[in-house]
């Protein structure tokens, strides 16, 4: 089972909430960074709002923050309005691994 497979369905069977958002966000963040096996996203269900929480190797965390932080803000906004279209409120954070 693949990485988007477990966000999407959890062990039961069932949906997860904002699962197409979070697969979306484990595709996007896995094709910047150098080393996509290091990638790992946490989440964190509280009814309608879901936070997912990415861990990067130390040295692409730099390319998921971008200068500014304009790459992490794009991919929240990409994701939230995914999470907009399931009903859902999505956070993304950066762990400070």
């Amino acid at each position: 089972m693949s990485d988007v497979d477990a966000i999407v369905d959890d062990d039961a069977g069932n949906r997860v909430a904002a699962g197409l958002s979070g697969a979306a966000l484990v595709h996007i963040v896995k094709s910047i960074v150098d080393d996509p096996e290091a990638v790992v996203v946490d989440v964190d269900e509280r009814g309608s709002e879901v936070t997912f929480e990415v861990h990067v190797a130390p040295d692409d965390k730099g390319k998921v923050i971008g200068k500014r932080g304009r790459v992490a803000m794009s991919i929240r906004t990409v994701v939230r309005a995914i999470g907009a279209r399931e009903g859902v409120n999505v956070n993304v954070d950066i762990a400070d691994d």
